[in-house]
């Protein structure tokens, strides 16, 4: 897997952007880059940023993945303003919360991970089936910072496609070099005081692999099993799996 510092793109009002190209496959290859992108929240977006994504990047679709009252505390983004489509697919319920059922010492992240999957899976898969639409381009997907919702989505969609389970585990956590940038920009604009204990807010390897690892134990941990057999559980059709895998690889 490519160092960390290449996985970055810099943007002015952007953060925790990365490119998904790249990621080493199961049977070979790497992921196909200029496809997806994942990031976080887009409420500092600069004209710049706008012109590289839209001329540049050639971005047509966000995936917001925010609450209502996120979204209306930010308002539309400029890249919504420019026109580029945007659809929002909360992951979080409007009112309480339906936690898979685990052991009584599983860590609060991973409950809190397939709470996602269990409180909105219609999201979810509703998600993965728009990013494998046959006529989508260049797509952008983010929550507030970027690393737990955006995390979760992509973790899936990557492992599904064949990416190497270390690399899907690596990706996810690499969100955590960008936590505290993200809480000096949010912070600043606030005028609020940076958090004391910034430790608490990284993503952790081990949490995601431990979604993997009960994904596999619920579907089976192989191709077919594991993310893409919770996807065909919830919903996706085959043929959108295959468009997916086929996006993201290049594989016929």
């Amino acid at each position: 897997m490519s160092a960390s510092v290449e996985r970055w793109l810099t943007f002015e009002g952007l953060d925790n952007v990365r490119d998904i190209g790249g990621l080493p496959l199961r049977g070979g290859g790497t992921t196909r880059p200029g496809l997806l992108l994942r990031s976080a929240s887009l409420h500092h977006c600069t004209p710049a940023d706008v012109e590289h994504l839209v001329d540049v990047f050639g971005l047509r679709l966000v995936l917001d993945l925010r609450t209502p009252r996120e979204i209306e505390q930010d308002g539309p983004t400029a890249l919504a303003r420019a026109g580029v489509e945007t659809v929002a697919l909360s992951f979080l319920p409007e009112q309480g919360r339906t936690l898979p059922e685990t052991d009584d010492d599983t860590d609060p992240l991973v409950r809190n991970y397939l709470g996602y999957l269990s409180d909105r899976g219609e999201n979810v898969v509703t998600a993965v089936r728009l990013l494998a639409a046959p006529d989508v381009g260049p797509s952008l997907v983010h929550c507030a910072a970027g690393k737990d919702r955006t995390g979760v989505l992509v973790a899936l969609m990557l492992d599904a496609a064949g990416v190497e389970r270390d690399a899907v585990v690596a990706d996810y956590a690499l969100s955590a070099e960008q936590v505290e940038a993200l809480f000096r920009r949010w912070t600043t604009a606030s005028g609020e005081p940076m958090p004391e204990d910034i430790a608490r807010h990284l993503p952790r390897a081990e949490a995601m692999a431990a979604v993997l690892a009960h994904l596999d134990a619920e579907y089976g941990a192989n191709s077919s099993g594991g993310a893409a057999g919770w996807l065909r559980a919830n919903g996706l059709d085959e043929e959108s799996l295959t468009r997916l895998r086929a996006r993201l690889t290049g594989a016929p």
